[in-house]
This record gives structure tokens, sequence and C-alpha cells, in this order.
């Protein structure tokens, strides 16, 4: 990578970088609204009823991890809260079967409300946080029981709980329509402006990207909950599911973009199977998480995640293979990816538990999609910049060469075989001059071949001036030109002749010319040849009276 285009790309990437670090943190604040509730959790044993839960003491486990309880059906109980006004309840979306919760109040008053898998998802807000909204009393809100039947406890059992204003809970709303929005909108435009340029385009990589970024948008439509907002009635889970088939696609697109966006010499090889058997296994493990999750979604969970581990691991030897085979594009390719592999190497720790769970870490899928989007369309518009240099060279090389194939390298005038092809077929009367430097050996044995040469430049000069409009002017080899002109636009002999005399010349060197002109139709090769004969005649003739003159051939007729 060039110094200047280094400059240019780093620029960018700074600047996505510093949007990517602004939005997280709103990601963040945008679904944390309310005020956080502390809960307690206890596996359900035959016998329990809630208000003996409600009551029970020695139940509940307040400080082991919830995940390390394993699935099942359980309790969860808030801590003693007081709260007055109107409120909505807030938790984070996880995989359940149902859940039931009950409202207690300080008067004694206890609301209960049971939702199952499609009841859920029509509690679903943006940022895919499921919100019930509570009674309003005059006496406070002092209790929150659950039951949750089928808990995978894939992150947890009951997490990010919160109590928020319908205020804040609108807010939240409109934060994240207004960044589920940009992302979108920056999907929408990127795609379309990536299909538009691999119809023009049809490179490879650019298809693959325009896979990804629909697959990342599918993703975040399920992901925000807008899939629940716009196909109401079905089962949260079912919602969930989606987000591991899109998350998938989108992951095995992202290794497609890869494939085809290095030099083919890059994955010959292994390289290349081990990047297609990756793809594989990564959608392989999702469709039979959807297939088969009623079996055991939490084994299957994990090797859905394990097969994340293969988009970080597969980039070592990518970029290795890179380097060894010397690609135009590996620093590109490590700038523009180094971020995403990151965040996915941390939302992957998050899944096997090495990280705790947070909002924060929960929705960091949607940064590194963004990081995803954005880094790889730089990298696409520097390798587009690279592909164009290359065809911009391609074409100056090919029209040097179909110059150098049609022109004279010394003096830059047509050669033979581009003369002959122009001239021939010419329509109507026409005149040809045979022009030959006058003792051009003796020149040549005087100044030198370099002299001599810049004799031959000057002479070029001064016959495209003396040619008429719409004249053909040609070395055909050695101090030997041409000149073919329309017959109702004559060559100037004489002007011709003085301008030769007149120019000067290296060491100023006297140089003139002969000129042998020829009148006649060159319709084919054989009108051709004959004109040719009869300027060559005449150029014999000025040749033979003394040199430095012009000599005609007569007109002679052709018989139909």
């Amino acid at each position: 990578m060039r110094g200047h285009d280094r400059g240019w790309f780093w620029s960018l990437v700074a600047i996505v970088v510093g949007m990517l670090m602004v939005a997280a943190p709103a990601s963040a604040q945008t679904g944390l609204v309310g005020a956080p509730v502390a809960t307690c959790v206890a596996r359900v044993q035959p016998g329990d009823t809630p208000s003996a839960m409600l009551r029970a003491t020695g139940r509940y486990d307040c400080t082991t991890l919830q995940t390390d309880f394993g699935p099942g059906d359980y309790w969860a109980r808030s801590a003693p809260i007081a709260v007055r006004g109107e409120h909505v309840l807030r938790m984070t979306s996880l995989w359940q079967q149902a859940v039931t919760i009950w409202a207690i109040y300080g008067d004694g008053h206890v609301v209960r409300r049971r939702l199952d898998g499609r009841a859920l998802a029509d509690t679903i807000q943006l940022g895919a946080i499921p919100e019930l909204a509570l009674e309003t009393r005059e006496a406070p809100l002092v209790r929150l029981l659950w039951r949750v039947e089928g808990a995978a406890n894939l992150r947890g059992i009951v997490l990010g709980v919160r109590l928020a204003t319908p205020a804040q809970s609108r807010s939240s709303n409109l934060l994240f329509a207004a960044l589920y929005g940009a992302f979108g909108g920056l999907c929408l435009s990127l795609l379309v402006y990536n299909l538009a340029l691999w119809a023009a385009q049809r490179h490879r990589f650019q298809l693959a990207y325009c896979t990804m970024l629909a697959m990342l948008g599918c993703y975040a439509f399920s992901s925000s909950g807008a899939f629940a907002w716009a196909f109401p009635g079905h089962a949260n889970n079912t919602r969930l599911e989606l987000n591991y088939l899109s998350l998938a696609a989108s992951a095995a697109a992202a290794l497609a973009f890869a494939r085809t966006f290095f030099e083919e010499r890059v994955f010959r090889g292994w390289v290349g199977t081990l990047i297609g058997s990756a793809s594989a296994i990564i959608m392989g493990s999702a469709i039979l998480f959807v297939a088969a999750s009623s079996w055991n979604v939490v084994l299957l969970d994990r090797l859905y995640a394990a097969s994340f581990l293969l988009v970080v691991a597969v980039s070592v030897p990518i970029l290795w293979q890179a380097w060894r085979r010397k690609s135009d594009y590996l620093r590109l390719f490590a700038y523009a990816w180094a971020l995403p592999i990151l965040l996915a190497a941390v939302r992957v720790a998050g899944n096997f538990r090495i990280l705790p769970w947070s909002f924060l870490l929960d929705n960091s899928t949607l940064v590194a999609m963004a990081a995803e989007a954005l880094l790889s369309s730089l990298a696409i518009a520097y390798r587009t910049r690279l592909l164009a240099r290359e065809r911009d060279a391609a074409l100056e090389g090919e029209v040097a060469a179909l110059a150098l194939a049609d022109h004279d390298p010394l003096t830059g005038l047509m050669n033979r075989r581009a003369f002959l092809r122009e001239a021939i077929g010419r329509a109507g009367e026409q005149q040809l001059a045979i022009v030959d430097i006058d003792h051009f050996k003796t020149v040549n044995d005087t100044l030198g071949h370099d002299g001599g040469d810049e004799v031959l430049r000057i002479m070029a000069r001064v016959l495209r001036r003396a040619a008429p409009p719409g004249a053909l002017v040609a070395r055909l080899g050695g101090e030997e030109f041409v000149m073919l002109a329309a017959g109702a636009a004559p060559i100037a002999a004489e002007a011709l002749l003085a301008a030769v005399r007149a120019e000067r010349m290296p060491f100023d060197v006297r140089i003139t010319a002969s000129l042998g002109i020829g009148q006649g139709e060159v319709g084919d090769e054989s009108d051709w040849k004959r004109l040719y004969r009869d300027a060559d005649q005449a150029l014999f003739t000025a040749k033979a009276a003394g040199r430095d003159r012009a000599r005609t051939a007569p007109r002679v007729a052709i018989a139909a």
C-alpha cells in the first residue's frame, strides 16, 4: 500500500472506529434504562406454590452464577422494592418455553400474568427486550416473582431486570430505532451500491459482500426485535432461531468474501479447502440447532458457538498464506478485519462463559456487524481503486502497443502497414507524393546515425506541417516518405521543397529532397501498385534531373 493511500485508508478507518465507539455506549445506555432490580433463583421442586416461594427464606441462591444451574424450571424472586407510579418491567430475551410473573403490591394485591412463547414475543420492544406494563396502584410495588418453564439457561434464567417509566421506554425505543435504522440504512445503501458495481464490473468478491450485507441486515431485523413487530404471533424462540441462521449465513458469506477478495493463488491447496469446510460447518451447526433444538438446546448452542471459532481460526492461515504468496491485499485485509475478528472472539468468549454476561456484550454483535460492513466496504473501495489502476495501465499499454504497431517509432508517422490500411480504398482521385532525402547516406556519414535520425525526425515535422487537410503521411523506410492527398486538395510540391530547404538541420547541414508525384485512384491493391509505380518513376526522373525538385507522372487513363 502506497504512503498516500495508507494515509487516506487509515483516516477512514479512524472515522469508522470513532463512530463505532460512539455507537457502542449509546447502545448500552439505550437498553439499560430504568432502575436495576436484583434477583435470586431457585430450582422448581414438587409442591412449590407461588405464595410459599414468595415467603421462602432458604431456597433462593443470590450468589451463584445463574448459568451454573443448568437447564430446567426455575423460580426467580426480586429483592424488596418500593416503586410508585406508572412503570414497566424490562428483561433480557432468553431461550425459554414460558414464564409466569407475579407483581406484589404493598396493600397485598397480586397481579399474575403468564406468557408462553407467542405472548412473550408480543411484549418484545426494540433491542429485543421483553417489556410488561405494570398495574398502577396507590400502594407501591414491593416484589416480583417469576416462574420460568423450560429455561435453556444458555445465558441465564432471569437477566437484566429493570423497572422503567413509560417515558424511558419510549426513549429507549426511539434510540434503538435510530441505531438499528442507521445500520439498516447502511446495509441497504452498501447493498444497492455494490450490486450496481457488481453488475458493471462482475467481481466475485462484490457478490459475496452483497450476500454478507443481506444476511447482516436479516440478523439485525430479527435480533433488534423488529421481526416480532412485523410478524406477530410467532414464538420468541422462533425469532431466536432466525438469529442463529442469519448470523451463521453472514459468517459463511464473510468467509466467501475473504475467499474471493484475495488472488486465486492465495487459496490454492488446503487453505481453499479449509475455508469451504469452515463455511459448511458454520451453516450446518445453525441448521442443526434449528432442526433439533428441542433435543438438547445447550449442547447445540455450544456447538454453534464453537463453529464461530473457525472464523477466528481460519484468519490465521489466510493471512499466512497471503503473506507467503505475496498478496497485494494482505495489509488491506488485515486492517479491515482486525476489529470484526476481535469482536467475534469476544462474543464467543461470552457464549462459553469466559466473560460474564452484560447487555453491552449481548449487543456487541451490532458493533461487530457495523465494523465488518464498513471496514469491508473500505477494503472493497481500495481494491476497486487498484483494479482501476491495473485496468488503466493495461489500456495504456494496449494503446502504446497499437501505436507502436501502426507508427514508426523514430518519427511518429504512420508505418507502411498502417498507411496501406488507410490508403487503399479511399474514394475519388488521389495524389501520391514520394519524398526522398537527397544524399542521405552522405548525411549519415557526416553527422553519424544519431544526427541522421534527427534529420529524419525534422523531415517528418516538415511533412506534417505541409500536408493538406485529410492527407496521410508515412515513413515507408529509410529516408523514403510518402504523402497521399485527395485530388481536390493537391500537394503543394514547390512549397514543400522550399520548406525542406528552409528548415534548420543539425550543425546547419543543408538538406534537400526530391519528389515524385503520381495521380489516380486507390480503390484496391492493384490501383495502389499502379499509382506507386508512377510516383516512383517520377521520383527517379527528379533525381536524374539534378535532385531538389519535383516531377509529376502523366495521368494514365484506365479502360473501363
